[in-house]
């Protein structure tokens, strides 16, 4: 059952008083929340947070992200991240600590195109972030379908607890790996089932402020909850 409490807010909006923890998008004043931007605002369990309606994305380290390689130098590669400022991608973080420039070609490796998984190892705005693959889980993502959705309707995306991403992928067998810059991969081995996946994306993107928007995905994917 979703006891989860949704509103409008503009900035200064106080969204609720009491023992509630702050999460995104607003801030802690005395005992009240107020929010920070124009969105939808949610109430659940002990945390409060805002949905914005639009909005970009601005990397923050480790946060997990899906880039586009799209060019490349001597020692990096820039990658669209789905923000103002392009990914880099240090060759050394590739090759390791023997990387040599004369020695190595970065096309051997990653080209143009190519999507990966990487994290967001340091950025501080006075200079373009620097992203990683060098961890568990990241790295040249071989197949699947590149999809773009707002950022900041991701966590609507996730759902709490995962709830919503689960739903779909059990309603399609899809495989959905979402980065928090709003570039989402979908694969499945079914046509139909890749599909469907796409369109519950598209319309989570679409009504992401709507009230019982879980029961309405399982509704067009023909599933039931329990």
């Amino acid at each position: 059952m979703d006891d989860i409490k949704r509103k409008y807010v503009i900035p200064g909006d106080v969204i609720t008083s009491g023992p509630y923890r702050a999460e995104d998008n607003v801030h802690l004043f005395g005992d009240k929340i107020i929010a920070t931007t124009v969105g939808i605002s949610e109430i659940y369990d002990s945390g409060v947070r805002v949905i914005p309606l639009t909005g970009i994305y601005i990397p923050r380290i480790d946060d997990f992200v899906i880039g586009k390689v799209k060019s490349h130098t001597s020692l990096s590669w820039e990658v669209d991240i789905n923000s103002c400022y392009p990914g880099i991608l240090p060759a050394q973080d590739v090759f390791g600590r023997d990387f040599n420039p004369k020695m190595h070609e970065l096309t051997s490796r990653l080209k143009t195109g190519d999507l990966i998984a990487c994290r967001i190892a340091n950025f501080d705005r006075s200079r373009d972030p620097l992203i990683t693959i060098g961890d568990r889980d990241l790295g040249k993502i071989e197949d699947g379908e590149l999809v773009k959705i707002s950022p900041s309707k991701v966590p609507r995306l996730i759902g709490k607890r995962g709830s919503m991403i689960q739903t779909i992928e059990n309603a399609t067998k899809a495989m959905i790996t979402i980065g928090q810059n709003g570039y989402i991969v979908v694969s499945a081995e079914n046509p139909d089932g890749l599909l469907k996946a796409l369109d519950a994306i598209k319309m989570v993107e679409e009504q992401a402020h709507v009230p019982n928007l879980t029961e309405r995905i399982q509704e067009m994917l023909g599933s039931k909850s329990e």
